[in-house]
């Protein structure tokens, strides 16, 4: 099924002439999540949670309704979801309940094909609790995550394993129900950053096998915020750093402080919209449109794209280098076309040190949402052709 007639037009951030190929670190905001947000703030509800008069109602109305929202985008129980301002800041809060579980000697597993966020708070954890890390490192060729190489560092003290979804660097998707079985079988925990991967695929928490997982609203066309999903008995037999007066039970006791209610009504709505369109439509989008970025890039004599070759296995998000020129000065040069792209390490600074990129700075990195066309890759194939030439 194609997108709906006039798509692009939900997205008033698109007005203009660039071609946003800028989508991996944040979206546009879809207009009924805008409409919400503003309608929230307009409606008087503008107040707390809990409390016996009408707006505190509506407050606790939004944060059930955002929850149920979340929960069918992630096919996970509602009373397992938690919101916070990020993915990083939901992840230093769970790592902390976690450390204080965990015992001298204890292990966890973090992997290269991660963003930082899905590591160093882990490593943080690890330290305070006197327990160790291991990392799973990738095939540097195909920058792929094979199954054993996390499969293999689970020993029967490992208590976490921290995995990916997909890569935000180079679009690579691990197997992670494998890894998911692999970790169960040993009695372990397996925690999935799926920031990278919700925007692209339909996800289902039971079938990948997570006992958690995180994902930024912002990712797919909502307001910066973020959800981790938790298993509700996991997450009750957690123990948050909270305030005394905060909920000792369910999501709210992860949710430090007063929530951004207006943000999460921009959250639900959003969340509603991506699963009104279906990850399906939206998946087949894409590929129709990164399919040609991805074979022009790899045919263009002075460009060097890195991981794997086809669509098999990959969100469509690709990172790149021109020969004679930093990723720095490509992105600047794109940017005077009107073309806006990332270069660096987008914090994935794992998979940059064993692609060897962490001394070259880093790589650029493309990717197509569901409102990009052929008319911007295009624009984007030309612009790069342009800069092999003069260099």
């Amino acid at each position: 099924m194609p997108l709906p007639s006039g798509y692009r037009d939900c997205f008033p951030g698109l007005a203009g002439d660039w071609a946003r190929f800028d989508g991996p670190a944040g979206t546009q905001m879809v207009d009924v999540a805008i409409d919400a947000t503003a309608a929230f703030s307009r409606s008087g509800a503008n107040a707390n949670s809990h409390g016996f008069f009408d707006a505190a109602r509506q407050v606790d109305e939004l944060m059930d309704r955002a929850r149920a929202s979340v929960g069918a985008l992630l096919g996970g129980d509602p009373a397992g979801v938690v919101f916070g301002p990020s993915t990083t800041n939901l992840l230093f809060g769970l790592t902390r309940a976690i450390a204080r579980q965990l015992q001298p000697g204890d292990e966890i597993v973090v992997t290269q094909l991660d963003h930082d966020a899905n590591v160093t708070p882990w490593r943080l954890a690890a330290a305070d609790a006197g327990a160790s890390v291991a990392t799973a490192k990738i095939d540097a060729a195909t920058g792929t995550l094979p199954v054993d190489a996390v499969a293999s560092l689970i020993t029967p003290r490992t208590r976490w394993v921290a995995v990916t979804g997909a890569s935000n660097a180079v679009g690579t998707i691990p197997d992670v129900p494998s890894i998911a079985g692999a970790v169960h079988a040993a009695g372990a925990r397996l925690l999935a950053d799926a920031v990278h991967l919700a925007p692209h695929r339909l996800i289902d928490v039971v079938a990948l096998g997570c006992d958690a997982l995180a994902t930024s609203s912002y990712k797919w066309y909502g307001p910066h915020a973020a959800a981790l999903w938790i298993e509700p008995a996991l997450l009750e037999s957690l123990d948050a750093y909270r305030v005394r007066p905060a909920p000792s039970t369910g999501p709210g006791k992860f949710e430090t402080g007063t929530p951004a209610f207006e943000t999460i009504a921009g959250v639900d709505a959003a969340a509603r919209f991506v699963t009104g369109i279906g990850l399906a439509t939206i998946r087949a989008a894409e590929e129709a449109v990164f399919a040609p970025l991805l074979e022009g890039l790899q045919s263009e004599d002075g460009v060097e794209v890195y991981g794997l070759p086809s669509l098999e296995g990959r969100t469509p998000t690709v990172a790149f280098n021109v020969r004679g020129q930093t990723a720095d000065e490509v992105a600047r040069a794109l940017a005077r076309d009107r073309i806006a792209v990332w270069s660096g390490d987008y914090y994935a600074v794992e998979i940059m040190a064993a692609l060897g990129l962490d001394t070259r700075g880093g790589a650029v990195r493309a990717g197509v949402s569901s409102y990009n066309t052929p008319d911007d890759v295009d624009r984007l194939l030309a612009s790069v052709r342009a800069l092999t030439r003069s260099g």
